[in-house]
């Protein structure tokens, strides 16, 4: 008997492990989060130890910027961070060059061919302030323009802020240099950059005037930008999410390529992440929310996704 038992031992054992790893099951109606949260525990699915999901905003004043203390304390026990693009990457001068040759438009497309001559002035006086001269910006991709300017860390934020704007993905970044703790990223840089070719040169044209126009000295308190940093100040994800969905922002017919299925893509990325380390992701609060939002689509996985605020 005892031959037999040591037989079966490894049996035994895998059987164990199968019993860690069951998968979390959630009613239907309960995939979709309802909790106004942008900071989440994930368990379960076989994981030996939690990993959190962190939404956050790419543009956001700084004197509105805290990181929350559930964050600083799980970042204790985190022993990798992963943004939506791994910021060491981004920060890298040699990968920015890389990117630059991504960056024109194709078929010797101009923006003055995409807008109108008063908000052609228009972007043409916002380059000359910041120094790039027509000869630059004419035929970069309009959704590059519009990432330059959302992540420079111009003055101004609308609602009468005037001070300095940051990302929280950058500030995360530079807290988790300080602890040593390595970074990541769900996708690359040059993907990203791929996602422009799908999306027509005169959306992205409008999306650009769109946001040089919430930008300083031309927004106004009910500006998109002010109204995106409300909601993320009530961590209120769904209204994100719908936000971004919305037919009237011009972005709503591409959802499905710039949040969707980059949702579905991170799953399993996260997925592997999570079985070999401690993991903190860090994306953009609009892709927590919703049907397709990560939050469900990692329920749906088998994952115990639940507030950690």
């Amino acid at each position: 008997m005892q031959k037999y038992l040591l037989l079966l031992l490894p049996f035994i054992a895998w059987i164990s492990g199968c019993k860690t790893a069951e998968k979390v099951s959630y009613r239907p109606e309960e995939l979709v989060p309802t909790e106004k949260s942008v900071f989440w525990k994930i368990s379960g699915n076989g994981l030996k130890k939690p990993s959190y999901l962190y939404g956050t905003i790419h543009l956001i004043p700084k004197s509105d910027f805290n990181l929350p203390e559930s964050v600083r304390t799980a970042l204790s026990g985190t022993e990798r961070v992963a943004f939506e693009i791994d910021m060491k990457e981004m920060t890298n001068m040699m990968t920015q060059l890389g990117l630059l040759t991504k960056a024109f438009m194709a078929g010797g497309k101009k923006l003055s061919d995409l807008i109108s001559a008063e908000d052609y002035a228009f972007v043409r006086e916002k380059m000359k302030e910041r120094g790039l001269p027509s000869g630059m910006f004419e035929r970069i991709k309009p959704m590059f323009l519009s990432m330059m300017f959302s992540g420079e860390g111009g003055e101004g934020a609308g609602a009468g802020d005037t001070g300095k704007m940051t990302s929280v993905e950058m500030e995360l970044y530079n807290v988790a240099r300080k602890r040593k703790i390595e970074s990541a990223g769900l996708e690359t840089a040059a993907y990203q950059m791929s996602i422009f070719d799908s999306i027509p040169y005169e959306v992205q044209a409008k999306m650009l005037v769109k946001t040089l126009r919430s930008d300083g000295a031309d927004a106004s308190a009910e500006n998109e930008l002010e109204k995106m940093l409300q909601m993320y100040r009530d961590q209120d994800i769904q209204s994100m999410q719908n936000m971004v969905s919305d037919e009237d922002s011009g972005m709503g017919p591409y959802e499905d390529i710039l949040l969707n299925r980059r949702n579905r893509n991170w799953i399993p990325v996260m997925g592997r992440m999570m079985q070999q380390k401690t993991t903190m992701f860090a994306v953009g609060a609009g892709h927590l929310g919703g049907k397709q939002g990560v939050i469900a689509l990692l329920r749906t996985a088998g994952y115990r996704v639940e507030s950690a605020k």
